[in-house]
């Protein structure tokens, strides 16, 4: 008699939300997050490094973000490399620090972020479902090869499916939530 592990099918369908959150965390909605910074790459010490690796970021005010360059010698680099980031960000540098003002969304633009928040909401949801399908052809297979009765098939499918609706309302819920954040004036 075979198991099929559905710790690991939850662990991955985990690590679908998980990669949703991450990406909800760079989209802009009006309020400073250090998250936003994320994709920057700076042209530094001959190489393409992330912002985080040659500065401290934080959040001094709601709509401000402050990078402390550690070498001033990057400063100017870190500069351009936030502007090249096309995240709509104009930072000002000040010696080896940099403020960034949040612009004001406009209505238009907050309606794209919305958009953009649901195309992420849905590559979650396949991703979920792949892993889906996966265990469910693991719990076809173990029951063509005689692994298993047809009653820990329906038991198995039925915990497989409902470890899916779980993880697709967990996902709907955090897309609500962002795109509430995203469209609050």
């Amino acid at each position: 008699m075979a198991d099929l592990d559905t710790d690991d099918l939850a662990r991955r369908m985990d690590k679908a939300l998980e990669v949703l959150r991450h990406e909800f965390g760079g989209l802009r909605t009006g309020r400073a997050s250090s998250s936003m910074l994320d994709p920057v790459q700076v042209m530094a010490y001959g190489g393409s490094m992330p912002l985080n690796q040659v500065a401290t970021i934080s959040v001094p005010e709601p709509r401000m973000l402050s990078v402390q360059v550690w070498d001033k010698a990057n400063t100017k680099a870190v500069e351009k490399a936030i502007r090249d980031a096309n995240l709509g960000l104009n930072p000002q540098g000040e010696g080896s620090l940099i403020r960034i003002p949040i612009p004001e969304l406009t209505e238009q633009r907050r309606k794209e972020l919305s958009k953009v928040a649901g195309q992420y909401a849905e590559h979650a949801k396949v991703a979920i479902r792949n892993v889906r399908r996966e265990g469910m052809d693991d719990v076809k297979k173990m029951l063509k090869d005689g692994d298993l009765s047809e009653d820990d098939q329906t038991l198995y499918q039925e915990e497989i499916q409902s470890l899916t609706d779980a993880h697709i309302k967990k996902v709907d819920d955090a897309l609500a939530s962002k795109q509430k954040e995203i469209m609050q004036v």
